[in-house]
């Protein structure tokens, strides 16, 4: 099977994809500074979720640095917060990008919102059991 005409030249350049591709060094560690730190502003402004969970974290993350426990013990206690807003962010992109393509009911839209939900609560059940089993032994 042959490409369409056009297309190997359009995959081999980095620019058809995206204006932003193709930034490299200083530039584009900038860029991607300023995206995450507006992708933090917009999930904290707009999901309910998020901020309740960034609450959370202000909580426990301190807590674990008086947490009696090993180095590695700590490092499970801030890393078990720290999945949570990681898969609580992921789960918000992909609530945003179904809602982009269609706000209509559709049973694959409703599936994949409920397994980025099913993430969410993956995490804070992991959460949970971290920081059991570190307190607690």
């Amino acid at each position: 099977m042959t490409d369409e005409p056009g297309e190997s030249a359009i995959r081999s350049d980095p620019h058809s994809e995206s204006p932003f591709k193709g930034k490299t060094g200083l530039v584009r560690l900038w860029n991607a500074f300023h995206y995450s730190r507006a992708g933090f502003a917009a999930a904290y402004r707009n999901e309910d979720a998020f901020r309740q969970e960034v609450l959370l974290a202000a909580i426990l993350i301190p807590l674990a640095f008086f947490v009696p426990t090993s180095g590695l013990g700590r490092a499970l206690l801030v890393g078990s917060v720290l999945v949570v807003l990681i898969v609580e962010l992921l789960n918000s992109a992909i609530e945003a990008t179904v809602d982009r393509i269609s706000i209509e009911h559709h049973l694959l839209a409703k599936r994949a919102k409920d397994i980025g939900s099913a993430a969410v609560l993956l995490a804070l059940v992991n959460l949970a059991a971290i920081w059991a089993l570190v307190i607690f032994g």
